[in-house]
């Protein structure tokens, strides 16, 4: 489904392109302001609403090439009940096998034509279709994505063919115990609920997927309220903005001039699961482990100590877990940890791939640097290492138009507003002792669950429970 894009090069001129006029119509239509300002147009971030509650969210980077276009939609595997299990992930897949003016080859090809690259991705709150090409072709791809978006035809045929691809994917998951061990964590500590199941659903609720039932869910979930447009790169927002509004007026999607977008998604969820284990017995060479706890939401203010936090305890080389675990005592080769954050909730976990018979002491290991930090916090020479090193990796993450898009677009869908570069680097450099402390002490000193994929013996398996106590 992927290609690489070319490489990018020099800005095209703009001498002779025509400027249309919009109507006054339109120019009533459509409410478009200014959110982020940027020095000569570099970097401002634009924000329209369109008829039928369709946002539209761009930024301009007039000195490359290229150019990405998304659309975002709010739907994930959170809003499935379990009969519907993996119905989000199976529409993405969907949507790319034709539409009424587009076979899946079209499709494919049209972007292939130009050296562009095409994809989607599916997650627990949200899924996006996305293509990078160059900007002299922001057009066409904005005319197959919003096709796709609007005009699939789910055929039963389609639905047929696709299954058995979504099973090998499950079953591509299943071979990777270092990538089923976070959706058996996950499991561990939401239980048997939406959040807590994987996106990808399973064997026997894809298998059970009717036709139906995926074409009332893409016709629930994918109107225009619940969608949020992105494009960065080489653009043009008035351009982009008329662009996307001619597609989905062709799709007949903006008929309700009354509709207003959705707002973010919101609620309170306390999470009280602690000490669950899940062990997969595996014949692998490794035992994959993940140790971890309830975490914060996106919209906690508290989420940048933590952000901080976790780049000291297992965000890079010199982080403490990756010191006492693998570079001190040779334990493992890979342990990291890491923070997800959804709507009303979130996670914590620390990963280690090791050898079964060393899982007590990895375990033991971990549990201890968590514990002292959540009683200490972090000195300062730490805490000022790992601020530079979160600073650092969130600027080098936004060097592409791909990466920006994502950036805006998910700002718009799940927070409903933008922060530049330098608010994000500056809620970062705000982090002091204190907030890491706090943070560490609310997150890190709650009980652990655990999630194991290996080969323990019995004596090893029936401990697992002693290292949640």
């Amino acid at each position: 489904m992927t290609t690489r894009s070319t490489t990018e090069t020099a800005r095209p001129t703009t001498k002779g392109r025509a400027v249309r006029t919009r109507s006054p119509r339109e120019r009533q239509a459509t409410r478009t302001r200014t959110l982020l300002p940027g020095s000569e147009g570099v970097g401002t971030v634009r924000r329209s609403v369109l008829p039928g509650g369709l946002r539209v969210v761009t930024e301009t980077l007039p000195t490359v090439r290229s150019a990405t276009f998304g659309i975002w939609a709010a739907v994930g595997s959170r809003d499935e009940t379990r009969a519907l299990g993996g119905a989000t992930h199976y529409l993405e897949h969907l949507l790319f096998k034709g539409t009424g003016r587009r076979s899946a080859l079209d499709i494919s090809a049209a972007i292939d034509a130009v050296g562009g690259e095409m994809n989607a991705f599916t997650a627990k709150e949200y899924t996006c279709y996305y293509a990078r090409v160059l900007d002299t072709d922001l057009p066409l791809a904005i005319d197959v994505v919003c096709d796709m978006l609007t005009g699939s035809l789910i055929r039963q045929e389609d639905i047929d063919a696709e299954r058995g691809v979504v099973l090998e994917e499950i079953a591509m998951t299943e071979d990777d115990p270092g990538d089923q061990v976070h959706d058996l964590f996950t499991t561990a500590l939401l239980g048997d609920t939406p959040l807590g199941r994987p996106v990808l659903g399973t064997v026997e609720t894809v298998n059970a997927l009717t036709r139906d039932q995926v074409a009332r869910f893409y016709h629930k979930h994918y109107e225009p309220t619940r969608l949020v447009v992105a494009a960065a790169g080489n653009i043009d927002h008035s351009t982009v903005v008329r662009q996307v509004r001619r597609a989905f007026e062709r799709a007949g999607a903006l008929r309700d001039t009354g509709a207003q977008p959705r707002p973010p998604r919101a609620g309170v969820r306390t999470l009280r699961a602690a000490g669950r284990v899940e062990h997969l017995d595996r014949r692998t060479e490794q035992a994959h482990v993940v140790l971890g706890m309830p975490g914060l939401s996106r919209t906690d203010d508290r989420r940048w100590a933590l952000g901080v936090l976790n780049t000291a305890l297992g965000g890079g080389m010199s982080s403490r877990l990756f010191q006492e675990v693998r570079e001190k005592r040779g334990l493992a080769y890979s342990v990291y940890s890491y923070t997800s954050s959804f709507a009303d909730c979130g996670m914590f976990g620390v990963y280690a791939g090791c050898q079964p018979r060393r899982v007590p002491d990895v375990l033991r290991i971990c549990r201890d640097e968590l514990a002292r930090v959540a009683e200490h916090g972090l000195p300062e020479e730490e805490l000022s290492r790992a601020i530079g090193q979160l600073s650092g990796s969130t600027v080098l993450g936004l060097e592409d138009t791909g990466a920006l898009m994502n950036r805006i677009g998910k700002s718009e869908l799940c927070w409903g507003d933008q922060l530049s570069v330098d608010d994000l680097l500056a809620r970062i450099a705000a982090v002091t002792p204190d907030d890491v402390r706090e943070v560490a002490r609310d997150v890190l000193g709650q009980r652990p669950s655990l999630a194991v994929i290996g080969p323990l013996k019995d004596k090893q398996a029936a401990a697992l429970q002693d290292a949640v106590a």
